[in-house]
C-alpha cells in the first residue's frame, strides 16, 4: 500500500496528470468555502460517484472543471473506476468501502493542499 506522499510523487510522473492545477476562481473558493467544506464535498463526490460498484457513466461521471474537488480529483485518478483499478488496483465491480473512500478523499484533498500552498494560499 503507496502512501498519499508516493502516490502524489507517482502522479507528478504523469503529463496528463500533473497538468491539472487549482486556477484563481477554484482557489477563492477554497478560501471562502474553507477547507472543512471542501472536504465535505470531496465525501458526497466519492460516494456518489465512484462508491458505487457500478457507477453511472463510469469513465465520464465527473467532470474536468466547476469544482476543485473535480480538478483533483482527475489529478489524483480517482476521477472514475477506470482509473481507480489502472492506478490503485481498486476492483472494479464492487461497492467502495468506507475506508477506501477516507482514503481517496484524503488523497485528494492532500493534492488541494498542495496547489493551495504553492499558490501562497
Amino acid at each position: 500500500m503507496q502512501s498519499v506522499d508516493e502516490a502524489l510523487s507517482k502522479l507528478e510522473k504523469s503529463s496528463f496528470r500533473s497538468g491539472f492545477r487549482l486556477n484563481e476562481t477554484d482557489l477563492e473558493y477554497i478560501n471562502k468555502k474553507g477547507m472543512e467544506t471542501v472536504r465535505s464535498h470531496a465525501c458526497d463526490f466519492v460516494k456518489s460517484k465512484l462508491s458505487p460498484a457500478n457507477p453511472v457513466k463510469d469513465g465520464k461521471q465527473t467532470p474536468t472543471h466547476g469544482h476543485p474537488v473535480f480538478k483533483a480529483m482527475h489529478a489524483t485518478a480517482c476521477c472514475c473506476r477506470g482509473c481507480l483499478n489502472k492506478w490503485y488496483n481498486v476492483p472494479k465491480n464492487i461497492e467502495l468501502t468506507e475506508i477506501q473512500q477516507e482514503k481517496i478523499v484524503n488523497l485528494i484533498m492532500s493534492w488541494i493542499e498542495r496547489q493551495m500552498s504553492q499558490s501562497g494560499s
